[in-house]
């Protein structure tokens, strides 16, 4: 069972995912809040850097963008991989283009944007200039994949690509060739705009929260959606009921005198979550820890002994453990690096078996997540993309006194 629960405030909405009624997604997001990924901005290339193949670009926001040099050249080019061309022989300083953020800022680095822009629709993902069609990995029919590929080359024009969504198997012809006509009706706007405003400029907003809600994330699988104020609950039926009638009546307007995410324990949950010592049912237990520059997840038997031999009891360990690591990622938002180490195994067998579970339970992962393998040192290593801060650095700052080393200096330390 699958169900999205929606907390709305007067100048904020949260917004948990639960499968099994075990919480596994969690975000929020403020009215102020302007600088989202999927936005897409007038600019100005303020810098070249030749050095880094990669340019700044004032799109209007607090620091410059990032724009690299493979996020300019058109995506169906065809070009020596070790033979790229310059930053400075596509772009100039003063040059305007329209960029998309394709990664929100994070720390003190700007928002990284690419001229590859995308439209983002519930069955499909309009691309004006990427000349080809791809399908959801989530989509595993062979069939259905050739169906809806034979369909994105028949209804797409010249130089257009598209994307077809995970919600999109068994969507017919004309539905989603109706879908693709708003979607370019929505780009000719932005480019109209565009020539109409100067850089720089924010053009293209992406959809607001309970809209968004509906266009990624309710699908078949998605039971009810709880809202607890009325209005909210009310736009995203009319919405469901005009994108696909009859799942409006999946949509729940929460009556309870208990606050909506203490009724479902969200914050219970979310707290534990984010412990750096998470204790599993087995008596077993994960230690996380962030750096900059990755995540490393620890597994250690805890007060778990097994009941038969050592091998198994390691092995049953680190499936537990896998369980709760891909649950932890999504909904901690980690990316980039992650490394665990987990239990050592005596049977490659069960290290395979392992790196299956953790690729069948990030499928479930609406953000692209990548199991590598073992490394030489026994240790698992996973990347996953990266777009906005993780909830570990929004929710959480640096100790003013111990400026996070997270420590007490014993007796013996010699500067005391």
């Amino acid at each position: 069972m699958k169900r999205i629960v929606v907390h709305c405030e007067q100048d904020r909405i949260q917004v948990a995912v639960l499968e099994n009624n075990e919480l596994v997604e969690y975000f929020t997001e403020r009215s102020s809040d302007r600088q989202r990924a999927g936005n897409i901005y007038k600019g100005k290339v303020m810098n070249i850097l030749p050095g880094m193949q990669a340019a700044f670009v004032d799109i209007g926001t607090e620091r410059n963008a990032f724009l690299y040099v493979d996020d300019v050249i058109p995506v169906h080019a065809v070009h020596d991989p070790d033979k790229k061309p310059s930053i400075s022989s596509v772009l100039s300083p003063g040059q305007e283009l329209l960029v998309q953020m394709a990664k929100e800022a994070l720390g003190n680095k700007g928002a990284r944007v690419t001229t590859h822009c995308s439209i983002p629709g519930r069955s499909l993902v309009y691309m004006p200039e990427a000349d080809y069609v791809g399908i959801s990995r989530k989509i595993a029919n062979d069939r259905e994949r050739a169906r809806l590929r034979a369909i994105g080359e028949s209804i797409r024009r010249p130089g257009e690509g598209l994307i077809f969504r995970t919600v999109a198997e068994g969507e017919g012809l004309a539905a989603l060739s109706a879908e693709l006509e708003d979607l370019r009706n929505v780009w000719k706007s932005v480019v109209a705009k565009a020539e109409e405003h100067p850089a720089p400029s924010l053009i293209y907003r992406d959809l607001d929260t309970v809209p968004r809600i509906v266009r990624d994330l309710f699908t078949e699988e998605v039971e009810e959606i709880v809202f607890d104020e009325a209005d909210k609950e009310r736009e995203a039926r009319e919405l469901l009921a005009e994108m696909s009638p009859g799942w409006e009546k999946r949509v729940r307007l929460y009556r309870n005198g208990l606050p909506l995410f203490s009724h479902y324990k969200i914050y219970e949950e979310l707290n534990r979550a984010f412990k750096r010592k998470l204790w599993l049912k087995s008596g077993a237990y994960l230690v996380v820890e962030q750096t900059e520059a990755l995540t490393v997840i620890d597994v250690n038997t805890g007060k778990y002994t097994g009941s038969v031999n050592l091998e198994d009891t390691v092995y049953e360990t680190n499936l537990e453990a896998a369980r709760e690591i891909a649950r932890i990622v999504r909904l901690r938002d980690l990316s980039g690096i992650i490394i665990v180490d987990f239990i050592d195994m005596e049977k490659e067998e069960h290290r395979q078996q392992i790196v299956r579970h953790l690729e069948q339970l990030f499928k479930q992962d609406r953000t692209r997540t990548s199991v590598v393998g073992w490394t030489r040192l026994g240790l698992l290593e996973l990347t996953r993309k990266k777009v906005r801060e993780s909830l570990d650095t929004a929710f959480f700052t640096s100790c003013s006194h111990c400026k996070g080393r997270g420590k007490i200096y014993t007796p013996d330390f010699p500067l005391l």
